[in-house]
């Protein structure tokens, strides 16, 4: 019986096919002769006790021009899939979250849902790491002005960055004498009313913020170093970095020993741990990227590990 797998994703139009992660294990998902479907998060809804999905089958064939093909909208139960992929990339906003609470009844009803839709709420990209506090640098949490500028006395050189940003958006480096720090401050916190991550600056930013990807809580051996700019402390790719494939080093191994069992018990799959020098810094649960760039660059078959684990689960 052909497996059906459906995708919880942003509209086709919207995706570069050439990069794009959720399209490489659709993919393979083809590729092992799988039936693919699409849905926006939008598509779905409950009705009569059940989750639903507004969803269409799709083909891709990435050497054409119109690379994509819909079939007419159906609607289906998401229990009757053998499997829901949530792969909608943030802003992590309150759509964001309703879809979780109904991905997460849906998987009450007998759906299977990666990654949990629970654990995808739970786990704030940013905060999430202070659950690995041995692995992180010095930081500190908080709306409070004056606590974030004794955090910045104490260490003299940090980043201050939003708790819900993606893509290297608003973050900042504030250096003891950086005559900003008031306004900078003033506008992530909005006036102390929200909350802000700093970090200790971790200068072997230079040599790359590493992507490290996550199957199952075993980590890929090669990650995607993200080289900032010149003149950018950012590497994301989003903010001009450039990516070279490397292999994990002992502390990265490390790390991702330390992280991986915890992923795998809360039901997240397939997760993206970003580490600059020695320390961890943030652990994407929600859509982790770089499947085709370390896929090129390490000549691992990162899709085929990943549906090989997947096909046990279904």
């Amino acid at each position: 019986m052909t497996i059906k797998i459906a995708f919880v994703m942003d509209p086709m139009a919207q995706l570069k096919p050439a990069k794009d992660s959720t399209l490489a294990m659709a993919e393979e998902a083809q590729k092992r002769g799988w039936q693919c479907y699409f849905m926006k998060i939008n598509d779905l809804y409950l009705k009569n006790n059940q989750v639903y999905g507004a969803c269409q089958g799709f083909t891709l064939d990435l050497t054409k021009v119109d690379w994509y093909q819909l079939e007419d909208s159906i609607e289906v139960i998401l229990a009757d899939f053998d499997l829901v992929m949530m792969r909608k990339e943030p802003p992590f906003n309150m759509n964001f979250i309703y879809a979780t609470y109904l991905l997460e009844l849906a998987e009450s009803r007998g759906a299977k849902v990666l990654n949990s839709p629970r654990a995808i709420r739970d786990a704030n990209e940013k905060l999430f790491t202070q659950q690995f506090p041995q692995c992180t640098a010095p930081t500190l949490v908080c709306s409070r002005t004056n606590e974030l500028k004794k955090f910045l006395e104490e260490h003299q050189d940090i980043i201050l960055k939003p708790l819900d940003g993606m893509g290297g958006s608003s973050i900042f480096r504030v250096k003891q004498d950086d005559p900003n720090v008031n306004v900078i401050i003033e506008t992530l916190t909005e006036l102390e009313t929200v909350p802000t991550m700093a970090q200790r600056f971790i200068p072997q930013i230079s040599q790359g913020d590493k992507r490290i990807l996550m199957i199952n809580g075993e980590p890929v051996p090669f990650a995607l170093a993200r080289v900032p700019a010149k003149g950018e402390t950012r590497g994301n790719l989003a903010a001009g970095g450039t990516g070279h494939v490397q292999p994990l080093s002992e502390k990265d191994l490390w790390i991702a020993n330390e992280v991986g069992p915890t992923l795998k018990e809360k039901g997240l799959i397939f997760v993206g741990l970003d580490v600059i020098g020695e320390s961890l810094t943030e652990i994407n649960v929600t859509c982790p990227t770089c499947i085709r760039e370390i896929s090129a660059g390490s000549g691992i078959d990162i899709t085929g590990q990943l549906f090989d684990v997947l096909e046990n689960l279904v």
